[in-house]
């Protein structure tokens, strides 16, 4: 799995005119899943991604992590992390999953983050959406499973 991570101050998630999501304070991950990722890649990722120290201390240090400030987390689908644009000019997704094995890994994602506590919003998936952020830092950082 591969995860874009944005330390946000708000981002939400629409549909044409159709509010589907947002968050205020915390983090926007942009999740893509492989062919090759298991239930462990979920698990892991989550963990990870929770309890990254990425947000600033008084002492306007990088030592507190999204359970330790209280954030929430938006989490959007999206295949196109597993772009392999090496050969010529058209990106291959060879390497992203098929929808049903993406779903789930993104559905266990979402759970293995909100039983750690935290409060989870979703974009919709498999669907056309507009991602809004308003980036804090900015931070921005990959995380990957394998």
């Amino acid at each position: 799995m591969r995860a874009v991570i944005q330390r946000v101050k708000s981002s939400s998630v629409t549909l044409g005119d159709e509010l589907i999501d947002n968050i205020g304070k915390g983090l926007l991950v942009l999740l893509g899943v492989a062919t090759s990722d298991k239930i462990d890649d979920a698990i892991y990722l989550a963990d990870k991604i929770v309890n990254l120290r990425i947000f600033e201390d008084r002492d306007h240090k990088l030592n507190r992590s999204l359970i330790d400030m209280g954030g929430e987390m938006l989490v959007v689908s999206q295949f196109t992390l597993l772009g392999d644009c090496k050969k010529g000019r058209r990106p291959s997704f060879v390497k992203a999953a098929p929808s049903e094995l993406a779903n789930e890994l993104y559905q266990q994602f979402v759970e293995c983050v909100r039983q750690k506590g935290v409060t989870v919003k979703t974009g919709r998936f498999q669907t056309m959406m507009e991602v809004s952020l308003i980036n804090d830092g900015p931070v921005t950082l990959i995380v990957e499973s394998k």
